[in-house]
């Protein structure tokens, strides 16, 4: 506050130093030298900003939120190592600028999200809480609808998307979660999960991040930054991950293949702009490679459970069978009246479809999948249920179950590494030699004693009596039936072996399981 401070302000101060001496009366002896009044500088949500801005070669840090001098030394060692080595060295995706997205080019928007972050700072702060500022902003073209069937919406990037619907909330038979857990939870999670299960879900996903690269030079692009082959025939569709040099993971999403030079990535919502710049950082400069980010222009609904393909086909001349629309493939087609690029695959493992839409076709085609889907049962879905099915799958999610930090083998991905393929990618080097290393940690899942005890992620885990890792993320379970954690742990925790997981200050006994917990063959999503 050296540069520009404000006048002193003695009766603002006088109730803060009565209190602090209520709390610790030594102070009253004390002197005041000087009254320091000056101005701080808050971020959105309450982080630092750091990073290389989309100007090639200009950093930032700044946004130090009133505790950048607990931070300065290793945020000092990061910034350094990022401009000399291209990567912080450690993961610090939540202090990442690029964690911001266009929205914020509003003054308006940004300093109404700032002001309710200062003005809730000491505030307690539950799992899982909404923030109000700003909204809505961003609206799928179905939320009319959405919000017809009783949504209760959450945020994400500045999109709206229902946690769950309202409409769906009947009591579940299983255990309700203990404490902290019941806050910003809903009985209707279990009923959309296990809806999809046993019927069908249909779920908007209009907020994820969609990208196109497309070029003469896109497929080499590509496989030098990923670490699966793409090099696949049209209307394949690959899971891979972007690594780092250290051979850590710093994207992971699905590549569609439109054609000989022309690619569709799906990533999730909060990532979008991540990976663009970790793309556009690696981008030729020679006009081989185009990276178009097209979010905004297509809508995304998703239709899953084992009732999907009773459901659409009658909507489409294309057959739907497995043998003619393979798992890991994509077509384009019609449904209903509506233009889609539909591929096959899932993130709650069941067997459907991503069906892909100009945006203002969004509307049109929810009303046709939902007129089709009620005589079946088929119910609106949220966001909850997805991660509650996710986790029975053991499907990961960047910035908590792999990061920066974490390189696929260690993840359990190392099913998606193709180190032998023609082209050498970033990371291989590191991956290659951990490989012959060998790992010495493995992401596990962990099945909690007590059901109702809820993890949400940070919480460590013993083993043997020692702390051995802590929760990458965590839920219920409503298929199984069973409270579910994920930690990295050292590699001699195999399937079986007994951990403790602390749940609010209380150590709950827990099994390492082997994964997926739910249908460990993959049968219902090639059904």
């Amino acid at each position: 506050f050296n540069n520009r401070l404000l006048p002193e302000d003695w009766p603002r101060f006088e109730p803060l130093s009565q209190n602090a001496i209520a709390r610790v009366p030594p102070l009253e002896r004390g002197e005041v030298v000087k009254l320091i009044n000056g101005p701080e500088a808050f971020t959105p949500d309450n982080e630092f900003i750091l990073g290389e801005s989309p100007v090639r070669g200009f950093f930032v840090a700044a946004g130090f939120c009133a505790h950048g001098i607990a931070g300065a030394g290793g945020m000092g060692k990061a910034m350094a190592d990022w401009i000399i080595d291209g990567e912080p060295g450690l993961d610090l995706w939540k202090m990442d600028l690029r964690r911001f997205g266009g929205q914020y080019a509003s003054q308006a928007y940004t300093l109404a999200r700032t002001v309710e972050v200062y003005s809730t700072y000491y505030d307690i702060h539950y799992p899982n809480e909404e923030r109000h500022a700003g909204r809505p902003l961003r609206l799928s073209p179905t939320y009319p609808r959405l919000k017809e069937l009783g949504g209760a919406f959450g945020e994400k990037s500045g999109w709206e998307r229902p946690n769950w619907f309202t409409t769906n909330a009947v009591e579940p038979d299983g255990p309700r979660p203990d404490g902290w857990a019941t806050q910003h939870w809903s009985p209707a999670i279990a009923s959309e999960h296990r809806a999809t299960r046993e019927r069908a879900g249909l779920f908007d996903e209009t907020s994820f991040a969609k990208i196109e690269i497309s070029g003469p030079g896109a497929l080499r692009f590509l496989q030098a930054l990923c670490d699966n082959d793409l090099d696949h025939p049209v209307g394949s569709i690959t899971y891979t991950q972007m690594l780092n040099q250290r051979g850590g993971i710093e994207c992971d999403f699905t590549v569609t293949r439109l054609g000989e030079a022309r690619f569709f990535i799906v990533t999730g919502t909060a990532f979008g702009n991540h990976d663009l710049a970790w793309m556009r950082r690696h981008q030729p400069t020679d006009g081989s490679v185009l990276i178009e980010d097209v979010t905004s222009s297509r809508a995304c609904l998703g239709i899953w459970g084992p009732r999907a393909r009773d459901i659409v086909q009658p909507l489409t001349d294309t057959d739907l069978s497995t043998a003619a629309f393979a798992y890991l493939t994509a077509r384009s087609l019609a449904v209903g009246m509506v233009p889609c690029l539909a591929l096959r695959v899932t993130y709650v493992g069941e067997l459907g479809w991503e069906l892909y839409c100009p945006t203002e076709y969004g509307m049109q085609l929810w009303d046709t999948l939902w007129k089709a889907g009620t005589p079946f049962g088929m119910v609106a879905g949220g966001y909850r249920a997805i991660e509650s099915m996710r986790l029975e799958k053991g499907y990961r999610v960047w910035s908590t179950d792999i990061t920066p930090d974490d390189n696929p083998y260690e993840a359990g991905l190392g099913f998606a590494v193709r180190l032998n393929k023609s082209i050498d990618f970033i990371g291989k080097s590191a991956l290659a030699k951990a490989k012959e290393d060998g790992i010495r940690r493995r992401l596990r899942p962990l099945i909690l004693a007590d059901p109702a005890s809820i993890t949400f992620g940070g919480e460590p885990v013993k083993v043997d009596g020692r702390v051995a890792g802590r929760v990458t993320s965590g839920g219920f379970g409503y298929t199984i039936e069973r409270s579910i954690a994920y930690a990295y742990l050292p590699l001699a925790c195999k399937p079986g072996s007994q951990a403790e997981v602390q749940v609010f200050s209380r150590w709950v006994p827990a099994t390492v399981a082997s994964e997926p917990l739910y249908d460990p063959a993959g049968e219902r999503i090639r059904a």
